[in-house]
């Protein structure tokens, strides 16, 4: 069974039609998880829900009553559902911000928009420079901060297979900013090693030929490999 990734599930429920609030009929908003829940007992199987944050709500304006009769606490709760379902339940807030700073608004969603399709044709431009072999173009990608670090991830490995040795320069002199990213990097540089018969010198980090005895950079005896 394939498991939907965080950012896969969000594009694909940027598509989805969202749903109305059964009490006061407006749309509802799509709203992230929490990665610590704030309440006793609330828990979730995706990672965002849609909300509904009108505050003129009827539910949620008698909901200030109601909690304050039942359980005695200044709170009121907010309607909601999970992305799919046709059944509503409820969350609560303890004050008028309760909740909103996980909304998922406009800007917000427009940016996750543009980036999801920064990597589509960032993958479709890989897949071409693949074909032709051209390793230099991919390695750009690779270097690239303003590419999404999942599209980086994969021009990496095609370095690892096309690249020659010169590209291990470019990519241990280059800080990336994730840990898988990282350690594809890692993984890339010992095939560059290993396809192209090359090492470090242990003196001055330069690359060398395994079979080198002498550093043609440093001048200093290298212990074979």
């Amino acid at each position: 069974m394939a498991f939907e990734t965080k950012e896969e599930l969000l594009e694909k429920y940027l598509k989805m039609e969202k749903p109305h609030c059964p009490h006061c009929d407006e749309v509802m908003t799509l709203w992230e998880i929490p990665p610590i829940n704030f309440s006793d007992g609330l828990g979730w199987q995706t990672p965002y829900l849609f909300v509904c944050f009108n505050d003129d709500c009827p539910s949620y304006k008698k909901g200030w009553q109601h909690m304050m009769d039942s359980v005695e606490a200044p709170a009121s709760y907010r309607c909601f559902c999970e992305p799919g379902a046709k059944n509503f339940e409820y969350m609560p807030v303890f004050s008028p911000l309760g909740g909103t700073g996980s909304v998922l608004d406009d800007a917000a969603l427009v940016a996750e928009q543009a980036r999801q399709e920064l990597m589509k044709q960032t993958f479709s431009i890989l897949t071409d420079y693949y074909i032709s072999k051209d390793w230099d173009e991919i390695l750009k990608i690779c270097l690239n901060p303003k590419i999404p670090p999942k599209a980086r991830l994969k021009a990496v490995d095609m370095v690892g297979e096309l690249g020659d040795a010169t590209a291990v320069e470019h990519l241990i002199n280059h800080k990336f900013p994730t840990p898988v990213l990282q350690e594809g990097v890692k993984k890339a540089i010992e095939q560059l090693h290993e396809r192209h018969f090359t090492r470090e010198c242990p003196f001055c980090a330069e690359i060398i030929k395994n079979r080198a005895a002498v550093c043609k950079h440093c001048g200093k005896d290298v212990p074979r490999a």
